[in-house]
């Protein structure tokens, strides 16, 4: 993922913001009795980034990257909306424990900008990512950078159409969501009330979106790696804070 990126890590103070004071009322909610479950995996399995990652005479790489992380984030569904023989034929590649966290089309989110002509779009979109079944992890929205809180109603109105039996999570890349305090208090409001997680973005180029606020029970991190000696520190912190929450 190149979000963020930059030429020089070595300059970014990574530390991790401290907790929003409404995270802690937020994982105050949860069940004492509830196990936390830990999902990590990587954007794609494909072998062009994923270097050296696969041994050679690997033929199957998604069999393979299931082997050894327990789930995907599934990029792929950004860029176009699969048959759901194609979604069956990822399910049928994974181990039970797998989990799939796709991103939901540009069409939805970037091409039309939650307008609403999105809504038969999202309804297809959705037919054919059930077929991922009881593997279907949370699917995420990703807005893009210029998407800002003019658009509320499109945000409101998205919200209310989504189906409640699909988690989802939603991912703002302007910074006036987080750094207009009412307008964040309605989004974390929207958010909370409808049981959406709000996505934590960790990358090195965008400090200013970085946020530790959590709107219910599910940290859906989006970190993205530096390729520099500081990524194992980053690492180490994300889980002291997990540890923590």
């Amino acid at each position: 993922m190149k979000f963020g990126k930059v030429d020089n890590p070595e300059l970014i103070d990574f530390t991790l913001p401290a907790d929003h004071p409404d995270t802690q009322v937020v994982l105050s909610k949860g069940k004492q009795e509830e196990t936390l479950q830990v999902y990590i995996g990587c954007a794609k399995w494909n072998r062009q980034d994923l270097k050296n990652f696969y041994p050679r005479g690997t033929k199957d790489e998604l069999a393979y990257y299931a082997s050894q992380f327990n789930c995907i984030e599934l990029n792929a569904t950004f860029y176009r909306i699969f048959s759901a023989e194609q979604y069956t034929k990822w399910y049928e590649k994974t181990p039970g424990h797998f989990k799939f966290f796709p991103k939901v089309a540009n069409e939805i989110s970037h091409l039309r900008r939650l307008n609403d002509q999105i809504y038969p779009t999202v309804d297809r979109y959705l037919e054919v990512t059930s077929n991922l079944k009881e593997k279907l992890g949370t699917i995420f929205l990703q807005m893009h950078n210029n998407f800002g809180p003019k658009n509320w109603d499109r945000v409101v109105r998205f919200v209310e159409y989504w189906p409640k039996e699909f988690p989802l999570a939603l991912e703002f890349r302007h910074t006036d969501w987080f750094n207009d305090v009412k307008v964040a208090q309605e989004l974390y409001h929207l958010l909370e009330e409808n049981n959406i997680a709000n996505i934590l973005v960790d990358t090195a180029g965008r400090r200013d979106i970085m946020h530790m606020r959590l709107t219910n029970g599910e940290a859906f991190v989006r970190y993205v790696g530096a390729n520099h000696k500081s990524d194992y520190d980053r690492m180490d912190d994300w889980v002291d804070r997990l540890k923590h929450w």
